[in-house]
């Protein structure tokens, strides 16, 4: 299941609360929600990191094609 924007929102909301409850909930710990939340986010950054990593090597392989069409 993938999930948007909002539904990170409200998960993470929802998680917040549940930390500063003292009452266990059925479902997975808060614990587990906040560790998966924070892989999410660090997943995003990887995704930006890789995205911007390929549109520099698209870049300069053009350019590098422009030089051997000039040379030729």
């Amino acid at each position: 299941m993938i999930l948007n924007a909002n539904q990170l929102r409200a998960l993470r909301q929802r998680n917040d609360e549940e930390l500063h409850k003292e009452q266990p909930n059925n479902g997975y710990p808060a614990h587990t929600i906040r560790d998966l939340l924070h892989t999410v986010e660090a997943i995003k950054k990887e995704k930006k990191k890789w995205k911007r990593l390929a549109q520099e090597r698209g870049s300069v392989i053009e350019i590098m094609k422009k030089a051997l069409e000039e040379e030729v």
